[in-house]
């Protein structure tokens, strides 16, 4: 079945063909079957006629031509001819025992001849329902129809019947009223005398075997069909098959993914399985704003702590900052003991301006955090809660991934790289230390104060750093994202909490209605 299955699919062509050889194949079937039933009906009917003039010329040489030729052609027609030597049957005893004759030499047809006003001396006829009801609508409605027909039978034979008024003529209407034995002696022209039924019985199974071809046809289509339903089972039955292990390993690499994306940040995770990104070794030169951070005095601080304890306070702490660095769209490069170091602008950027802002926002946030959560460990019984000292500097680094054909990281070099990390040794704790590049796109919401120029190993000039004494409340302009060829102003609501954006956006739709108005009034 399976090769059968195969080779249908692998050669469609052949399928049409079949379909073609089935729609042929049905026309001639029927065809077939009407010949051989019209053939077959024409063999019975030619069989009851047959039957039927035998046993008539039987009759008529038996009662009719051989009793004249007894009495020298001295005959006469009675009703009780066998009573009366060389006499003849007048035509209702003759059509009595004709019927009989015909019903013992044929036996799929019956003939009968009955009414309801025998002669005296001969027994009452046995009428059926139709024959009743045929006499009552031939005498009602004389110039009604010629003839009755009556459907009969059960599911292995099937019967038809047919009834014709005896009309009286001239020369049986002055008989009848004139024979002693008569029931009626007032019959005229034109009267029903009796009437007289053909039934004709057939057995269902001989008509059914005249659909032999079609037969064979739907037989031969069956099993086709058989096989094709069976095929399409089996394939329906793989299918499902296949989509349950489709799903198994849909959830099984949604679960890989999941804890993949516990070693990714958000970004990196996004573009690699978005397919924006390929894992190759690559790398490019792009404007980054480095963020370092590390806690001041780890290593004393937790000296006393189980390691248990350490562990847990220690997830807290980059759990918490994480949820930060993530909601101010930093990417995390990684944690290297209790540092941390992450970056904006790659692999999704606002521009060099907004990404500073972004990461000067994240480590103020940052540094809020730590107090609350110093409070929170100071009543738990820690004596000197986390205290972290934050580098932050702006300039052009490689970003990308780094390593072996088996083994990368995404992460980032450069002496911009290195000086956020120098910056950051010389912050206070708690404190925040930036780099002039970084300050110039921050200073309108924060109040740095440069210290003496520094020369770090490993950087060429020295750097004025800047050391963040507090925020000062930023204004609340609206971000332009972007002007469109068409003159559509796009804004950024991101950066704005919720009851400043409903400000925001009540104000625009106002604006925008005093302009519909404005147009209405010039029209």
């Amino acid at each position: 079945m399976d090769k059968f299955g195969r080779f249908f699919l692998t050669r469609p062509q052949w399928l049409v063909v079949l379909v073609l050889v089935a729609m042929t194949a049905l026309p001639i079937a029927i065809w077939l079957d009407l010949r051989n039933l019209s053939d077959e009906t024409l063999r019975r009917q030619a069989s009851s006629l047959n039957g039927i003039i035998s046993a008539v010329r039987s009759y008529y040489a038996k009662n009719v031509v051989g009793r004249i030729i007894s009495t020298n052609g001295d005959t006469q027609t009675l009703h009780n001819y066998l009573d009366v030597a060389g006499a003849i049957p007048i035509p209702a005893t003759l059509s009595l025992e004709l019927g009989k004759e015909i019903g013992a030499t044929e036996g799929d047809v019956r003939y009968r001849f009955v009414s309801d006003y025998t002669f005296t001396n001969r027994p009452a006829h046995t009428l059926v329902d139709f024959e009743k009801r045929a006499l009552t609508e031939f005498r009602q409605n004389p110039t009604g129809a010629t003839f009755l027909t009556n459907s009969t039978g059960n599911v292995r034979n099937r019967e038809i019947t047919l009834a014709t008024p005896v009309i009286m003529s001239g020369s049986c209407v002055s008989c009848h009223n004139s024979h002693p034995e008569s029931p009626k002696r007032d019959w005229k022209v034109g009267d029903v005398r009796a009437v007289q039924t053909v039934s004709v019985r057939q057995p269902v199974a001989l008509n059914l075997w005249s659909f032999k071809w079609l037969l064979l046809y739907f037989a031969v289509a069956g099993t086709i069909g058989g096989l094709f339903a069976a095929i399409q089972f089996r394939l329906a039955s793989g299918f499902s098959r296949l989509n349950d292990e489709l799903a198994e390993n849909n959830k099984f690499l949604a679960d890989i993914s999941l804890k993949i994306s516990k070693y990714l940040s958000p970004q990196v995770y996004k573009s690699i399985f978005s397919g924006e990104r390929d894992a190759s070794i690559s790398t490019e030169r792009k404007k980054l704003t480095v963020f370092f951070s590390d806690i001041k005095d780890f290593t004393a601080t937790t000296e006393r702590m189980q390691p248990e304890e350490l562990t847990e306070l220690l997830n807290q702490y980059f759990t918490e900052m994480s949820l930060i660095a993530e909601a101010h769209g930093a990417t995390i490069d990684k944690f290297i003991g209790d540092a941390i170091v992450a970056f904006f602008g790659d692999p999704e950027t606002l521009g060099a301006k907004e990404d500073a802002r972004a990461c000067v926002r994240m480590a103020l946030a940052m540094q809020d955090r730590l107090a609350e959560l110093g409070q929170v460990w100071n009543e738990q019984g820690l004596e000197h809660p986390f205290k972290a000292r934050m580098g932050i500097n702006t300039g052009y680094c490689n970003v990308g991934n780094f390593g072996s054909a088996d083994r990368m990281d995404y992460t980032i070099i450069g002496a911009e790289a290195n000086l956020a990390a120098r910056l950051e040794g010389i912050a206070d704790p708690g404190g925040i230390v930036l780099s002039y590049e970084t300050y110039a796109h921050v200073r309108d919401f924060v109040d740095a104060e440069p210290s003496d120029p520094v020369e770090f190993k490993g950087i060429a000039r020295k750097i004025i750093p800047y050391h963040i004494k507090n925020a000062a409340p930023e204004a609340k302009v609206l971000p332009v994202a972007g002007m469109g060829d068409d003159g559509n102003l796009t804004l950024d609501l991101e950066p704005l909490d919720e009851a400043t954006r409903r400000v925001v956006l009540t104000a625009i739709e106002d604006a925008l209605r005093q302009v519909a108005q404005a147009k209405l009034k010039d029209k």
